[in-house]
């Protein structure tokens, strides 16, 4: 099954399968197949074709994909433009929301290591 150009993975229960869309979480997704009285625990080979044109339907009603990513793209643009101090944070790829920096900031700068113990090599022996 295709949605928007993505291909959900056959093998998962559709709940899932569908957080498989950028803006589709797991809430979004149980609240979609409550509306269109689709059964969580199917995937998406076992739906018939009426079922399968519901999902797609109420999905594309919702902001995802592209759409979203240039929303949230152009949000931290403008905080940037107005020179906010989250705008600020997010240029220099920081934490935003005043989590500590000295430890504990990894994620948000891509797991940076720089410890003593982890950047040594072990010495060939000759």
């Amino acid at each position: 099954m295709r949605i928007l150009g993505i291909t959900l993975p056959d093998n998962k229960r559709m709940d899932i399968a569908l957080t498989a869309i950028y803006g589709i979480g797991r809430s979004r997704a149980r609240h979609i197949l409550l509306e269109t009285k689709v059964g969580p625990g199917l995937k998406p080979k076992e739906l018939t074709v009426e079922q399968e044109n519901a999902v797609r339907k109420l999905v594309e009603s919702h902001k995802i994909e592209g759409n979203l990513k240039r929303e949230v793209a152009a949000n931290v643009k403008r905080l940037k433009d107005i020179k906010a101090y989250r705008g600020s944070r997010h240029a220099r790829h920081l934490p935003t929301r005043g989590q500590r920096t000295k430890t504990n900031s990894r994620t948000v700068r891509g797991n940076v290591r720089k410890t003593m113990g982890s950047g040594r090599r072990k010495e060939e022996k000759t």
